[in-house]
């Protein structure tokens, strides 16, 4: 290898120079990612420096902070001696700290001197999150510094130690055995770690025999995807099919998960001929795909065979976060005036629902934290070693952004109280990660999250920029109350992108569980409100106060749109809507689903 690279640059010293250089430079950011969890110390290094050089040059932030910091103290002694309110990091008003902070919720953090820890703790809490965020600062950098300074708080939190009144109690009851029951499982979980197929175990629910059950067939298969056909369940259908793109950033499984909250099922149930994508597992040799290939093998692969299989109709399409992202530019390249390759071979796209999905990343939630040019170009030398980003590196960045509820306050039930927590169905499909090939993940976070193309009109597709503004079909959005992920007022923005008619649903809990909100599932409710294609424009706020509130599933709402904007019912013998057998290449959920790798 060492010998080809001489040669290719032995007329050019300089060139090999550089390359050899950068070659290094790689392999060192690679290898000091891995010690990093990913992040790049010169990003850090950056925040922390804006932070350091607005506070020096300030006298009188000094005095601010000075003053600030003796009033904290003040209204911490305060709660803890006389029963006085204690403001919380958010500024919300509390008489007690258990109800601004689910840390400090038992009783316990009310008596003496558990209400100092506490109470001291909040103060010195809001007053680190003031400091952090400096007036000169650049926003970015501002947003760093506060987060990380978050993570340090919340490590540093007395409910984490042996200060948590809680974990004392339990100890004099139980006689330890909290704390032996809790070694056991920090053992147990040190060795899950060490074991190389641990992920493989980690499943209790598996595709197939306990999610993923939904009776379907894999009709077409690509090196990409697999696409699965679901099976009838009434005895007419609608005559529009509906095609769903799940992320690629996790296994499609989570729309199919138990049967009693699998939004495949339901939406057979109702009389719809259901498509969905699996998405292959990439290895080391798919390091070179690219968005272009997810667009092709992915989108429009799926609905060239979709045609194949029900010609002369158009059909529903439903993206769920990026896989609603790459719908969206799989839409408005079909939209454009000029069409994409072999469009002729591809249905029309009679509706659009984009769920929890971004097209305008210039407000992207707590991820955008880690996302800048310096982080993507370390992110960028760190694939360069494998060829892709491993599942438990991308798992690790979520663990990371809510570290608070899935590091500290999982530790202390787990090592600290000994309560195991019992595994369920969204569990074990959050620990069935998938891999990021190199190419495909560097472009997605470059064009989309940095450069915001899509929004600005500017992504390419086959060589001409895509536009929202092309969108003539109906739209149905859905954004969730506690997305971190694709917050609410992030999605919201597709009304600012498009002439058309779009009616938005806003649904209570969070990225997953929020979509996953099937009927009967209890405390859910949601707000819904359609704008027409000449509608005025609403901030979120006033689309709040103009949005009609309905308790139970959005997914009922969702299917009465869909039932709306399609033709007449057919019989299930129509063509296309009953599986063909002898062409079908193998049960659902198909075999990619099954790709795991040890990292």
């Amino acid at each position: 290898m060492l010998q080809a690279t001489l040669n290719i640059y032995r007329d050019d010293p300089q060139k090999l120079a550089r390359e050899s250089a950068i070659a290094l430079n790689r392999t060192v950011h690679a290898h000091t990612a891995n010690a990093t969890g990913g992040l790049s110390p010169v990003a850090l290094s950056l925040a922390y420096g804006d932070w350091a050089m607005n506070l020096l040059t300030s006298p009188g932030t000094h005095v601010w902070l000075a003053v600030t910091g003796q009033q904290r103290a003040m209204e911490a002694m305060s709660a803890a001696l006389f029963d006085q309110p204690v403001d919380d990091a958010s500024s919300a008003p509390s008489s007690d700290p258990a109800s601004v902070d689910s840390r400090f919720a038992a009783n316990e953090w009310r008596q003496w001197p558990y209400r100092m820890f506490a109470s001291g703790f909040m103060s010195w809490d809001r007053w680190c999150r003031d400091a952090a965020r400096l007036p000169g600062m650049l926003p970015h950098h501002a947003d760093m510094v506060g987060f990380f300074t978050g993570q340090m708080l919340d490590m540093l939190a007395p409910s984490n130690s042996a200060l948590n009144p809680v974990v004392a109690r339990t100890v004099m009851m139980s006689g330890g055995q909290n704390l032996l029951n809790g070694t056991r499982h920090l053992l147990e979980d040190w060795r899950r770690l060490q074991d190389a197929k641990a992920s493989e175990r980690q499943l209790e629910y598996l595709p197939g025999r306990d999610v993923a059950v939904t009776p379907g067939k894999v009709v077409y298969r690509n090196h990409l995807i697999e696409l699965i056909q679901y099976a009838p369940s009434t005895q007419e259908v609608h005559a529009e099919p509906l095609l769903i793109v799940p992320s690629w950033i996790m296994k499609y499984y989570i729309l199919d998960l138990s049967p009693h909250n699998s939004m495949v099922r339901y939406l057979v149930s109702q009389g719809h001929t259901v498509f969905i994508i699996s998405w292959r597992n990439p290895d080391a040799s798919d390091a070179l795909l690219s968005m272009d290939d997810y667009l092709q093998m992915g989108v429009l692969d799926a609905l060239a065979a979709i045609k194949r299989l029900i010609p002369d109709v158009d059909v529903h399409a439903a993206g769920y976060c990026l896989g609603g992202t790459l719908l969206a530019i799989a839409a408005a390249a079909l939209s454009r005036p000029t069409r994409v390759q072999d469009a002729d071979q591809l249905p029309a796209l009679k509706t659009v629902s984009l769920l929890a999905a971004q097209v305008d990343f210039t407000e992207p939630g707590e991820m955008g934290v880690l996302i800048d040019p310096v982080q993507i170009n370390w992110l960028e030398d760190l694939m360069a070693e494998k060829g892709y980003l491993s599942g438990r590196q991308m798992a690790g960045s979520f663990q990371f952004l809510h570290a608070r509820e899935l590091v500290w306050s999982r530790g202390v039930r787990e090592y600290l109280m000994g309560e195991r927590e019992h595994p369920n169905d969204l569990m074990a499909w959050n620990a069935d990660v998938t891999r990021m090939p190199a190419t495909m993940h560097s472009e997605y976070l470059n064009s989309l999250f940095v450069r915001n193309e899509l929004a600005e009109s500017r992504y390419m597709v086959e060589g001409h920029a895509v536009s929202l503004m092309d969108l003539r079909m109906p739209l149905f959005a859905v954004g969730t109350e506690k997305d971190h992920v694709s917050p609410w007022q992030s999605v919201y923005k597709l009304h600012r992108l498009t002439e058309t008619e779009l009616s938005f649903v806003l649904t209570s809990g969070g990225h997953n569980a929020g979509i996953l909100s099937e009927p009967g599932h209890a405390h859910r409710s949601y707000r819904v409100h359609t704008s027409s294609a000449d509608a005025a424009w609403l901030t979120p706020q006033d689309w709040l106060s103009v949005a009609s509130r309905h308790e139970g599933s959005w997914w009922t709402q969702w299917h009465a749109w869909l039932a709306e904007h399609a033709k007449q019912m057919v019989p299930v013998s129509a063509p296309g809507r009953q599986i063909d057998e002898l062409s079908a290449l193998c049960d659902a959920p198909g075999k990619y689903v099954f790709v795991r790798h040890a990292d």
